[in-house]
């Protein structure tokens, strides 16, 4: 029986626990570039014990970031921070994964912090957003262009550079994200996708770009290395993308080299009633998990060590990941191992912190170069 200490072996790689931190939004970039913001963040959550440390969405264009201050991975000068965090978080016994996104309708958006219009006109800095059809995501949004064909396979080929360039940076797993209503999620769901062309339409037609993606994207990414795909399991709306959808979806994505589904929800309509609570979602990775045969990923509302060990040990998913508690408290992964009874190594700077017997990471072994 798996237990959330248990290595995680994806391909070649071997995670040395079931925890990952769950991408999330930093907004603090500068065209695209990550800096040492980013790298005190992922970082700390690397020496937290976490076995997978994910970026946030990393917008293979600059017309896919969902705001002016998101990270980045449509330039070659990009490679070089993120080399460094990748760096670091290697260091300290993780592994590093990049998240490869565009927002599309959802894009050209201020940081949530700022009392700003929901989408930015460009004399606000913001720029034309695209997506499936022109059907903006809510009132008070900008309408988007609809995608022709030339465009679609333009975004494709931005994603095979963004792998390239993640794989050049050092990163060891890359998640496809198309979930949360941000683009790949938009040609899913009926709700975004009214084309009468080969994307739209029929299911078969709706998730064709992201099979063509995958696909793509699993021909420069090393056989020897994982690749994830994050969905939304359902929009939570009736008539929209659903939990039978995305069986099927799976069912086409695990032959095309998709290693683990990344099992979220939500975001296709602002107006959806979500039923949060706790592990809300966990239902989703279980049943992909069990009527696919594809390994999982548990996320959302999931704080209590003994919650997350259990999500394992009853097989409901291969992983977990942490978004919001990550934040709250970077080093969880330690404390949820002294309070489950298992040893992980802890960094010998906080040697003096950790329980009896735990093994430590010595500062010679985290930084050599």
């Amino acid at each position: 029986m798996s237990h959330l200490f248990e290595p995680l072996t994806l391909r070649s790689i071997t995670l040395p626990n079931r925890i990952a931190v769950s991408p999330m939004c930093q907004y603090s970039s500068v065209d695209g570039f990550a800096n040492d913001w980013h790298l005190v963040h992922l970082g700390s959550r690397a020496a937290g014990g976490a076995g997978l440390v994910l970026t946030e969405a990393a917008a293979v264009t600059p017309q896919g970031r969902i705001s002016p201050r998101d990270l980045g991975i449509w330039n070659d000068n990009h490679i070089e921070f993120l080399a460094r965090i990748v760096h670091f978080i290697a260091q300290r016994g993780s592994v590093a994964g990049i998240q490869l996104a565009h927002a599309g309708r959802k894009a050209s958006t201020p940081p949530p912090w700022e009392n700003r219009p929901v989408t930015l006109t460009e004399a606000e800095g913001g720029w034309p957003i695209v997506a499936p059809s022109a059907i903006p995501f809510d009132d008070g949004c900008i309408v988007p262009s609809a995608l022709t064909e030339e465009e679609i396979q333009d975004i494709v080929a931005a994603f095979v550079q963004a792998a390239r360039r993640s794989l050049l940076a050092g990163f060891r797993i890359a998640e496809i994200h198309a979930a949360h209503g941000y683009l790949l999620h938009q040609f899913l769901s009926p709700l975004s996708n009214q084309r009468t062309d080969r994307y739209g339409g029929s299911f078969e037609n709706r998730t064709r770009l992201l099979r063509d993606i995958v696909t793509a994207v699993r021909g420069v990414w090393p056989e020897n290395l994982p690749l994830l795909v994050r969905i939304s399991a359902t929009d939570w709306v009736e008539g929209g993308w659903d939990i039978e959808q995305s069986l099927e979806l799976v069912r086409q994505l695990l032959p095309l080299g998709v290693d683990l589904i990344d099992c979220s929800s939500g975001g296709s309509d602002p107006h959806a009633r979500i039923p949060l609570g706790a592990g809300y979602q966990t239902q989703f990775a279980e049943q992909v998990r069990r009527e696919t045969g594809g390994k999982t990923g548990a996320v959302g509302l999931i704080t209590a060590p003994a919650q997350a060990d259990h999500i394992i040990r009853s097989g409901q998913a291969d992983l977990v990941l942490l978004a919001r508690e990550s934040l709250r408290e970077p080093y969880w992964p330690l404390r949820a191992a002294r309070e489950l009874g298992y040893l992980i190594a802890w960094p010998a700077q906080y040697a003096r912190s950790a329980p009896a017997h735990t093994p430590v990471y010595l500062p010679d072994d985290n930084f050599k170069e």
